[in-house]
């Protein structure tokens, strides 16, 4: 992951772990994972040890998900643009549930 203004520079120790990994299951469907950070807010303990990943075909559809899904949670990322090329947004729904929201942004020519 590149440097990112206000985000902390990784330690070495994480360097080498797995930020998103995706195993195709069929054309509608992937299962994705990702290690834990040391650093992150949540410690890994049954219930948030995985993350429910939405792709959505417009920033319009992803931002319907987002605020409907989101209501009563914690946003741990807003939805932006990112560096990977997406727009893109986390948070844990009122039901303690995480959640990824995704959406691929077309290459600039």
């Amino acid at each position: 992951m590149p440097p990112q203004e206000g985000m902390p520079t990784l330690p070495e120790s994480e360097k080498n772990k797995v930020m998103h990994v995706a195993l195709p299951i069929s054309a509608e469907t992937m299962l994705m994972g990702s290690d834990n950070m040391a650093n992150s807010p949540f410690k890994s303990v049954v219930g948030n040890n995985f993350s429910l990943s939405v792709n959505a075909d417009t920033i319009e559809e992803a931002d319907r998900l987002f605020n409907e899904l989101s209501d009563g949670g914690v946003i741990t990322m807003p939805m932006s643009q990112t560096f990977w090329g997406a727009y893109f947004g986390m948070f844990t729904d009122k039901f303690q549930i995480n959640w990824m929201i995704n959406v691929e942004l077309a290459p600039e020519k």
